[in-house]
């Protein structure tokens, strides 16, 4: 046995109302790839953060090769060797990729130099990556590569990696685990956190699995079931999503040909998009982040404008009726971007539920905000999505991403709408809440409304959907009954193969 890379022992840090890592203690050898798991708020993002030196331990204690190692800043820690790819990507879409790698440097080298690093990198480890591509024109995973391509010219010890297949395609997720392996193979350590657990038993060889900030178990991830792993982070058995069998009802949203230009130079175009969703039914849509995902949930919000006809709810075309007064009729929406889109980062939660349920909650009357009423719909928001948080008062930004997102879906769903469009629903979030958000959205649609999910995750789809239908380059295929869909239906779907969904349908 090979003496422990990173070493953390008894490591405890509290904030106001919650003790985020409690006596954590675990091993990291050299050239392992070590998951560590746990649901939202478990302490998972606190503990990385304290390794990467964005955040300082009331106690314990750290060493690396041996050496105490207690980086006061993320510059201290990359100098000792660990390097760490975050969750949400700090890219400028302007600037193109040796730009954008030279930022992140110290003392940056002539962009020639970084250009050719960048092209060797990209070659020895298989991540297809031209440095002279703008940034805003590149795919999710492209942009992630990236990211990536800045940690590795640093010749990382350990590299800390937070959900990093969340934007990925299958064959982008494959291409990963190959550079990963490749990198465990020449002794790099790997910190992984993700919550597709499927994933863990592929790539990791140990787990340490956080609850309520502390380690309660540890295991071989090949050896032990994914569902098993699930019930080790929350304690309890999972629950599996129910379906009703219950046949759809009439037509609530109509798209006809539905187009619009993209919103910005980087943005999709959406393109002839016709469909009808019925009350009581799931659709599901899929596709690779990029293909106008964004564009049609504001489309469909209001936040982007359209031809009135191109929209039409319950026999009213909507096309240009802005978002608060769709979601006084009943159509609202849930977007992809939490933080700054969904929610504000510095206002509490109560004033975050303000925002979009004022209107259907009845949260005022003759121009005066109902405080009273306001927090007590915010707190059966926390009770109801088991948001871990102290209370209503606390700021969006001090929740974690996953609780976050239990917060904005549970918050929408709690108004009761009759259309309900919603971009990655389980975005970020551990098992037992992505089963719980699923359940809700089957029970929103058992209770008689249309729901549109709009998700990356294929096997959520497949899950919750009546019919599904693929975004391609802003374009739609024809939705068709998830029930019996292979594998490869899907694969042509999603590659925009729309001539022979067109002709399989109408054959």
């Amino acid at each position: 046995m090979s003496e422990p890379l990173l070493r953390l022992s008894g490591l405890t840090k509290a904030y106001p109302g919650v003790v985020a890592n409690k006596d954590v203690s675990f091993d990291i050898l050299p050239g392992e790839v070590h998951a560590l798991l746990g649901e939202n708020g478990a302490g998972k993002s606190t503990l990385v953060k304290t390794i990467y030196g964005l955040v300082k331990p009331d106690s314990g204690t750290m060493s690396l090769n041996g050496q105490p190692f207690q980086p006061p800043e993320p510059r201290a820690a990359r100098a000792a060797g660990v390097a760490m790819v975050f969750q949400h990507f700090s890219l400028f879409d302007a600037l193109n990729v040796a730009e954008n790698i030279a930022l992140g440097m110290e003392n940056p080298p002539p962009q020639r130099e970084i250009a050719a690093r960048v092209r060797k990198v990209s070659d020895q480890y298989g991540l297809p990556l031209d440095p002279d591509r703008i940034v805003g024109e590149l795919s999710a995973g492209e942009r992630q590569r990236v990211e990536i391509i800045r940690c590795l010219l640093q010749d990382p010890k350990l590299l800390i990696m937070d959900e990093p297949t969340s934007v990925l395609t299958p064959q982008e997720v494959a291409i990963l685990f190959e550079t990963l392996r490749q990198l465990s193979a020449e002794g790099t350590a790997i910190l992984y956190i993700s919550h597709k657990l499927e994933e863990i038993r592929t790539l990791c060889d140990n787990a340490t699995i956080l609850r309520l900030g502390a380690v309660v178990a540890t295991c071989d991830p090949r050896a032990t079931s994914a569902r098993d792993m699930a019930e080790l982070m929350v304690g309890s058995k999972l629950h599996v999503p129910e379906k009703a069998d219950k046949p759809a009802g009439e037509t609530a949203l109509t798209l006809q040909n539905l187009s619009a230009k993209a919103p910005h130079r980087f943005g999709t175009a959406l393109k002839d998009i016709s469909l009808e969703v019925r009350k009581g039914e799931v659709l599901g849509i899929g596709g690779v982040a990029g293909n106008g995902q964004d564009e049609l949930v504001a489309a469909l919000s209001g936040e982007m404008r359209v031809a009135p006809a191109m929209i039409t709810y319950q026999g009213q075309g909507i096309g240009q009726m802005p978002p608060n007064a769709r979601r006084k009729i009943g159509l609202l929406a849930a977007p992809e971007e939490r933080m700054g889109h969904a929610a504000a980062p510095d206002m509490s939660l109560t004033e975050n539920a303000v925002m979009t349920a004022m209107t259907r909650e009845k949260l005022t009357s003759n121009g005066f905000l109902h405080w009273g009423k306001a927090r007590g719909f915010a707190e059966g928001v926390i009770k109801a999505f088991d948001v871990r948080t102290p209370g209503p008062a606390n700021a969006a930004r001090s929740l974690s991403g996953g609780n976050l997102q239990k917060f904005v879906i549970g918050r929408e769903i709690l108004q009761k709408p009759d259309v309900f469009v919603v971009n990655q629903p389980t975005w970020g979030v551990d098992a037992s809440a992505a089963a719980a958000i699923r359940q809700a959205l089957l029970d929103l649609a058992a209770k008689g409304a249309a729901v549109i999910v709009i998700s990356q995750d294929l096997d959520e789809l497949m899950e919750i959907s009546d019919r599904f239908a693929a975004l391609n380059e802003g374009r739609l295929s024809p939705p068709r009954p998830a029930k019996g869909l292979t594998v490869e239906d899907i694969g042509l779907m999603l590659g925009g193969a729309h001539d022979m969904e067109v002709a399989h349908v109408e054959g």
